[in-house]
């Protein structure tokens, strides 16, 4: 086959590229729906933010990867940076404060902050020495790059978001070889300090997110309503779903936010269990590739920078979906590629260059792969 397909074209990340793409296509169609039959304000724009940051990727891909790793600190101080400027100037929606402004550009620093993380931690233990690890040396510096963004993010307060900034960290450490039994007791330690979190950590409707969790059935038109609709149009979709453009949930505003956090509910009541099993698949295929590039890195920054992008890729994926279906407490955390949202979707792609970044770099060793 190489001798018939060009080379240009043959060595591209096609097992990436056409999941990604199949998804994004799949996710235009369901925001088209869910705006009753209109490309507008959705879709048109999902697409066109899908086709900026595909380019922003490519760049990242082909940055040398010294110059990433030279600015590794940078970007994660910039970031920093801005999250203190979302307690200072941020713009408040929903009771929450998580934007900066500026003109008709918004952005969530937030959001940014899980890839950035991400970098910043592999740069952290590509530099310490093998014998330090296991030692406070790598966890304490560790654990402020991590507590200083999530102790941020908390004020505005967005508890999801430092949920997926600690997970993507502690992805790292994990992988950097940090002793199990740390993170047995960090385990245990959080469990212990749950209750105290619940009673006086939470907002008000924080903690009803948790109850409802546990029984959504309590307040069915209050805190479990958008559990309840999101199951309901799960539910009625059955095998093969009701049709293209033919949901009743969503068409007749029963289920919240139908385009974005509870996209997949509104995908699953018009393409049932077969679309669901086909969105399942092609985000199996991203992450497997995702995974693939870490295991084939043949250094610690790459494995560690590519493990983690794929795990902040695959958090957003299990909470969404989980909280969905009722089986984690209800988050502002969108569905990669399907959801409407331009932060989360250059966080996305943020992490797919980093992950062409590697790939490129262990396939030609800094030969790019890209035209």
């Amino acid at each position: 086959m190489s001798s018939v397909i060009p080379a240009p074209i043959a060595r591209q990340p096609w097992a990436l590229l056409v999941p990604l793409l199949l998804l994004v296509l799949f996710g235009a169609a369901v925001l088209y729906s869910a705006a009753g039959g209109n490309f507008q304000p959705f879709a048109s724009s999902h697409l066109l933010r899908f086709a900026v940051f595909m380019v922003m990727a490519i760049v990242i891909a082909m940055t040398p990867r010294d110059v990433i790793r030279w600015a590794a600190y940078p970007a994660y101080g910039v970031i920093l940076l801005l999250l203190l400027g979302v307690e200072i100037v941020g713009a408040v929606k929903g009771g929450s404060q998580r934007w900066l402004e500026a003109g008709p550009i918004r952005i969530q620093p937030s959001e940014l902050m899980k890839p950035m993380l991400v970098l910043a931690m592999a740069r952290f233990y590509e530099g310490l020495p093998v014998g330090m690890i296991g030692t406070w040396r790598s966890l304490v510096p560790a654990g402020f790059l991590i507590a200083m963004p999530i102790g941020l993010v908390l004020m505005q307060p967005d508890l999801g978001t430092s949920l997926a900034i600690a997970f993507g960290g502690a992805v790292v450490m994990f992988l950097a070889g940090l002793p199990l039994w740390w993170f047995v007791c960090a385990g245990g330690g959080l469990v212990a300090m749950a209750p105290l979190v619940y009673f006086f950590a939470l907002h008000d409707y924080q903690r009803a997110r948790v109850t409802t969790f546990l029984d959504p059935e309590s307040d069915p038109l209050g805190a479990g309503y958008h559990i309840a609709q999101s199951k309901i149009a799960i539910g009625s979709g059955g095998i093969f779903g009701k049709g293209f453009n033919e949901g009743t949930q969503s068409h007749l505003n029963y289920l919240p936010e139908p385009h974005t956090d509870f996209v997949f509910a509104s995908m699953a009541e018009e393409w049932g269990l077969v679309g669901g099993l086909f969105v399942l698949l092609m985000y199996g295929l991203i992450l497997r590739w995702g995974m693939m590039v870490a295991r084939r890195s043949q250094d610690r920054f790459g494995a560690l920078l590519a493990g983690g992008a794929t795990a902040t890729i695959f958090f957003y994926i299990a909470v969404n979906l989980l909280m969905v279906m009722g089986m984690a407490p209800a988050k502002g955390i969108p569905l990669p590629w399907m959801s409407h949202g331009g932060s989360s979707m250059m966080s996305s792609m943020i992490c797919i260059g980093l992950l062409l970044m590697q790939y490129r770099w262990q396939n030609g060793r800094g030969k790019s792969v890209l035209p």
